[in-house]
């Protein structure tokens, strides 16, 4: 199998922090605001259809926790079961750039504290970036490292408004180009696939949009029904059914297959981590499973990552180059196969 990607097929993020920080790297997430703009209802803006009381929130105890105990209560946990001594302080829950500069500069000077933690990680949302934001990230990427995570869920405006976001896919957009030209700290956004009315050519498109902007990860999410939130409602009155597992492996192939090799997979679908909570599709409650099931998928019909994609760029290009040599995904008559088109297409691969 793929070698180079820790034999999956797909470009794992764990191989990006195994190279940043020379060992494994688990994320810690923690709570420290509880509000949004969408919460707050500025501008008329509603809570988005998918999101309940937590907030996103791994942990609903979190909220009833400091940030230096909720640290200290999850590293152990977190360090025994992945084998980990170093972490970095994931920012999770709600929008953490909307609250004062001066309390995040106290909740990333909380985190670093701790010797085993390596760097922050923040979640926020595209229409929650300021200068002062900015400025902040650069300042602590000085010193640490700091990667962002924005929750873009879509690029097509009727799905946002399905969502009930409250930005579009133009703002998404235009954050992460603000971003990458004003700081340089790790960009990654969250996808979220499954919703009514997509196509199998969104999935294309939302992979080429993926491919040209300046970012280094994504994380993908399935829509999924939790209790008291506004989708339940739609569910339990038949206007909204989740997708099925297999009809979301295959969406899931075609955005892969057309995504650059460059881009870094946190995750392939979400999870409940609150059982009780998850109304539907029951599939979203086994995460692992979930997640064989979507590697089994991809394998069983010789699929990968950037298995469609045809490289335009040098970087692009040469990940490319390295990934046919060195990983030799599905079997060798696919292979070459894939090699021979990429030479026609991509002169600089060279001979086999």
């Amino acid at each position: 199998m793929e070698n180079g990607w820790k034999g999956l097929p797909f470009r794992p993020i764990s191989e990006f922090y195994q190279q940043r920080f020379g060992s494994k790297v688990y994320k810690i997430p923690v709570s420290v605001v509880d509000d949004c703009p969408n919460r707050r209802g500025l501008k008329g803006m509603q809570t988005c259809i998918f999101c309940d009381v937590w907030g996103s929130a791994a942990r609903s105890e979190s909220f009833s926790l400091g940030l230096r105990e909720q640290i200290e209560k999850f590293k152990p946990t977190i360090g025994n079961r992945f084998k980990s001594e170093n972490f970095l302080v994931y920012f999770q829950a709600y929008t953490n750039t909307f609250t004062k500069i001066d309390s995040l500069r106290i909740n990333f000077e909380t985190a670093l504290s701790f010797p085993f933690v390596k760097g922050l990680v923040v979640g926020t949302r595209p229409d929650c970036i300021s200068k002062s934001v900015m400025d902040l990230w650069s300042e602590y990427n000085n010193k640490t490292f700091v990667a962002v995570e924005l929750g873009v869920q879509s690029f097509f405006d009727d799905q946002l408004e399905f969502l009930r976001r409250g930005h579009t896919g133009r703002q998404s957009i235009e954050a992460m180009e603000k971003i990458a030209k004003n700081t340089s700290v790790d960009l990654g956004i969250h996808l979220m696939f499954g919703q009514p009315g997509e196509t199998d050519e969104q999935m294309i498109t939302t992979a080429n949009i993926v491919n040209s902007m300046p970012i280094t990860n994504v994380k993908i999410h399935n829509l999924h029904v939790l209790t008291n939130t506004p989708l339940e409602t739609l569910f339990h009155q038949g206007k909204f059914t989740p997708i099925d597992l297999p009809t979301y492996a295959r969406r899931l192939q075609i955005f892969l297959e057309h995504l650059s090799p460059r881009i870094y997979i946190h995750r392939l679908a979400a999870m409940a981590s609150r059982w009780e909570e998850l109304v539907s599709p029951q599939w979203t409650r086994n995460k692992m499973e979930t997640h064989q099931y979507l590697v089994d998928t991809l394998r069983l019909h010789g699929s990968y990552q950037s298995a469609g994609f045809l490289a335009d760029s040098i970087q692009d290009r040469d990940q490319q180059k390295r990934l046919l040599e060195n990983s030799l995904p599905l079997n060798t008559l696919i292979f070459k196969s894939l090699r021979k088109r990429m030479q026609e297409q991509n002169p600089v691969l060279g001979p086999t």
